[in-house]
Order: C-alpha cells, then sequence, then structure tokens
C-alpha cells in the first residue's frame, strides 16, 4: 500500500479543521478570518486534544505563497491608476500615522521597561497594519468599494512601501546602534528606481504581449501566464533585496492595466482562497496560551495602542488630507491591526539576536487578538461617526468643512497641477529608462567589445544611439499642451 506522505497528512488535517470551523463561524455571522486562527489553534502543537501538525515548516512555505497570491490579487483589484487617485490622501495619511505609532509602541516598550532595541522593534511591529487581514474583512463586510475602503487599501500599500524600508533602518540600527542616514537614503533611492522600473516594463511590455497572443489565450493559459509573471516579478524583488510580497503587489498592478485584469482576478480567486486559508491558519498555529498569561500586561498595551492610537493618529492624518470627518474616522477604526509584514519585522530581531526571544509569540498574540476586533471595529466606525458628528460643537464642523472644501479646492485638478504632474512623471520615467540603459551598456556591451582597443569609444557611441529617443522625450516631450498652453498665456509679457 503506497504510503502517503505527512505533509499531505498535515494538509488534510488543517483543511477539514478549517472547513468544520469556518462552517460553525459563518453560520454564527462571525468573520471567517477568526475562523480560520481559531482552526490554526486546535490543529497547532499547543492545543493537545486534536492532532497535531508534523512538518510546520512545508506549512509555513504554503503560507508565505498565501501572501503572494493575496498580494497579487490585491494589486490586480487595486489598479496603479485607482492608487493614484487616493495616492496624495494615503500619503499625507500614512506619513502622519506610521511615526506616531512607532514612538507610541516605542514609549510603550519603554515605560514596560523593555530595552532600547526591543521596544524599537516593538513600534516597528506596530506600525504596519495587515493589508490581507484587512481586505479579506472589507470583502466579508461589503464595503470593498466604499471610499474610506479605498483610502485604507491605498495607505496599506504606502505602508508595504514603508515596511521595506523600514526593514532596512533596523537592520542598520540593529548593527551600529545608530541611525545611518545614508543607508537609508540609499534605500528609499532603491525602491523608487526599481518600482519604476518594473511598472514602465509592465506598461510597455505586458499589454502589448496580450495584445499579440490574445487568439492563443484562454482561461487555462491566462492562468499559466500571469502566475508565472507573478512569480517571476517575487524572484525579481526578492534578488534585489525587497520583499515577494512586494513583488507580488506590483505584478498585480501591471496586468491591472491590462484588457484581461477582471479575467485574471477571477480565474486565480480560488488559488488565492485556498493560500488565504492555510496562511491564516499558520498564523493560529503560533497561539501559545502559556506565553499569553505570562506576557498578558505588554499584550494588552500593544492592543490598546492599535485599537485606539493608531486609529487616532490614522484619523488625524486622513483630516490633514481633506477627508471629511465621516471618512477620516472609518479609514481609522479599520487600520486597527498587525499582520504578515510585523510577524517579518519580529522575526528579523530574532535573526539578527538583538530582541528578546518574547516579543514574537508578543507580536502573534497581539495580530490574533487585533485581527478578532477588526470587523467590529469597522461595523462600529459608522455609529462613532454619527456619534461624533451628535456631539461635535457647530463651529468646529463649520471649520472642519471649510478645511476640507479648501483642501479638495487645492488639490484640483487645475492646469499647473496637470503640467507639473506630467512633467514630474516624465521626467522621472525617462530618467530612470536611461539610468537604465547606461548601466547595462556599461555592464554588457564593453564586455562585448572587450577585445577591442576601441572598446569604450564602441560602447559609447551604441549606448547613445539607444539613449537618442529616450533624452528627446525627457528634454521636449509636452503632455498636456493644452495646459502648458493655458500657464504660458497667464505669464506676464516680460516673462514669455
Amino acid at each position: 500500500m503506497l504510503q502517503l506522505p505527512v505533509f499531505i497528512d498535515d494538509l488534510a488535517l488543517i483543511l477539514c479543521t478549517a472547513a468544520l470551523v469556518t462552517l460553525i463561524f459563518k453560520k454564527l455571522k462571525q468573520p471567517v478570518v477568526l475562523g480560520y486562527i481559531i482552526a490554526g489553534f486546535f490543529v497547532g502543537p499547543n492545543f493537545l486534544l486534536f492532532p497535531t501538525v508534523v512538518e510546520r515548516e512545508s506549512i509555513q512555505t504554503w503560507a508565505e505563497i498565501g501572501v503572494i497570491f493575496l498580494l497579487f490579487s490585491l494589486g490586480v483589484e487595486f489598479s496603479f491608476k485607482k492608487l493614484l487617485k487616493v495616492g496624495g490622501v494615503a500619503a499625507i495619511t500614512a506619513i502622519t500615522e506610521v511615526p506616531l505609532t512607532l514612538l507610541l509602541g516605542y514609549g510603550v516598550g519603554q515605560l514596560l521597561g523593555w530595552s532600547f532595541m526591543d521596544s524599537l522593534f516593538l513600534g516597528g511591529i506596530l506600525a504596519i497594519a495587515s493589508t490581507t487581514i484587512i481586505i479579506r474583512a472589507f470583502d466579508e463586510l461589503g464595503v470593498r468599494n466604499q471610499k474610506f475602503a479605498g483610502i485604507v487599501t491605498g495607505v496599506l500599500v504606502i505602508e508595504d512601501l514603508v515596511a521595506v524600508l523600514l526593514l532596512v533602518l533596523l537592520s542598520t540600527v540593529a548593527a551600529s546602534r545608530t541611525f545611518a542616514g545614508s543607508e537609508m537614503i540609499n534605500a528609499v533611492l532603491k525602491l523608487a528606481f526599481f518600482l519604476v522600473l518594473w511598472f514602465v516594463a509592465g506598461i510597455f511590455f505586458i499589454p502589448t504581449l496580450f495584445r499579440k497572443i490574445r487568439s492563443l489565450l484562454n482561461d487555462e493559459t491566462l492562468l499559466i501566464i500571469s502566475l508565472a509573471l507573478c512569480f517571476l516579478m517575487v524572484w525579481l524583488a526578492n534578488y534585489v533585496g525587497f520583499s515577494s510580497a512586494l513583488g507580488a503587489f506590483v505584478m498585480g498592478s501591471i496586468l491591472a492595466e491590462t484588457t484581461k485584469a477582471e479575467k485574471i482576478e477571477h480565474i486565480t480567486k480560488s488559488i488565492k482562497n485556498l493560500f488565504g486559508a492555510i496562511f491564516f491558519v499558520s498564523v493560529g498555529m503560533l497561539i501559545d496560551p502559556q506565553m499569553l498569561i505570562k506576557h498578558y500586561i505588554p499584550i494588552v498595551a500593544a492592543t490598546l495602542v492599535l485599537l485606539f492610537g493608531k486609529p487616532i493618529f490614522v484619523t488625524l492624518g486622513a483630516l490633514t488630507s481633506g477627508q471629511p470627518v465621516r471618512i477620516a474616522v472609518r479609514s481609522g477604526m479599520s487600520l486597527s491591526q498587525i499582520g504578515e509584514f510585523s510577524f517579518i519585522i519580529a522575526a528579523l530581531g530574532l535573526t539578527l539576536h538583538v530582541t528578546s526571544e518574547f516579543l514574537y509569540p508578543v507580536a502573534v498574540a497581539v495580530s490574533v487578538l487585533t485581527t478578532f476586533f477588526t470587523p467590529y471595529m469597522i461595523r462600529l466606525s459608522q455609529p462613532v461617526t454619527n456619534r461624533l458628528d451628535a456631539i461635535l460643537p457647530g463651529r468646529w464642523k463649520t471649520a472642519l468643512k471649510n478645511y476640507d472644501s479648501d483642501a479638495q479646492h487645492i488639490t484640483g485638478s487645475g492646469d499647473w497641477k496637470k503640467l507639473l504632474t506630467s512633467f514630474f512623471i516624465n521626467v522621472l520615467i525617462f530618467s530612470v529608462i536611461i539610468i537604465t540603459i547606461i548601466l547595462l551598456g556599461t555592464k554588457y556591451l564593453e564586455l562585448l567589445f572587450s577585445d577591442y582597443s576601441w572598446h569604450k569609444f564602441f560602447t559609447t557611441i551604441i549606448t547613445l544611439a539607444i539613449l537618442s529617443p529616450f533624452l528627446w522625450a525627457l528634454a521636449f516631450r509636452r503632455p498636456y499642451l493644452h495646459a502648458y498652453a493655458k500657464v504660458w498665456e497667464m505669464l506676464p509679457e516680460g516673462v514669455r
């Protein structure tokens, strides 16, 4: 008789338990995500009444694949154009709340008597919300298409980008015990460069590829091609030092700009649900009741920071960006948990041997608690908003309304805004292309002509020939000509 691998036994145990628990949670009208986490606790090593998963390393690998699919599907559903629409609001909100949450988390660690590194890593753990948990909660509550959900999604994307920089910063601090500004700047420039390069390549190459092979595309071939592109970008992201989740999101956003975006979203949904379930079950497997009891004070304190502190900071950021109180409060109460990036930050501290061993279990416990509260926080956001509207003084309402109106006017699509935005995008895109060509030419063309005495001359001439159309576009391309003409007419005679 053929004996099944232990991993298959584990997978059967996980899926059967998850199916049973989630059916119960559906019947009770509770969040399915919470059901997956509870199922993970039942099959984990700390609950002895049920059979236990044996090969936890294999399950963790599947969970990482689950994060990739979740972020890929998020990118497909939330295209780059949609991100640009809420980009300003999301950026202001994220820039406001991430540093404030990090500082509050650090302060809590210091009050608890923790070391500098434990406190700093706690702040980093609490600063990044969970994209997968929030998006899943939005889907289950049916609020995905509301305006506040779009702003929250934009904030989550920016937080994921910030998380990459935070990993670099924390690694630098852990190594030198000081803040190295030059390394932080290099990380920011590197991230911006490769993001622009990937999007430019995707916008020009992938839509053209799909047009050329559209007669060959059916559900099967489209699925395989989409997943191949997803994992190719994941590999590229890891190769240059970024997270696999970021690479998956980037490719999803690129595919969202193609004519096959809705089809890709449909055919990958089942795969996303399967691997997403495994990811949340793997989180539940880390729950240790004894650890929760031993470190209940920091767990409660960190949970309160996320349930009260972070929503307030997000609300302030959204109000600063010109959003109404209703949208700002609902956005703030949606971002009250931690997830996958927080686990990565906690694991980094252990890997570098700069944090205490209890920090990772504390992060898991806080994640489970805040995941439980997330759907209720989102549901309560509407009643809280109504209550605030009832108790706010009239002069405050008038001042906030005037500020919102002024902010919306400032961010309106005037001719100057169109002109400056198009100029910035034009310079950014073509600068990245030019730098990439120069780097590739220096590396590969010189190697090609290395046997010739004039190899540098040949390399320069060929590189300039390839660069010429992009240099022309950088210097003379004028998008939004009508806006350029209007701005030119507005200038005084002596300036023109």
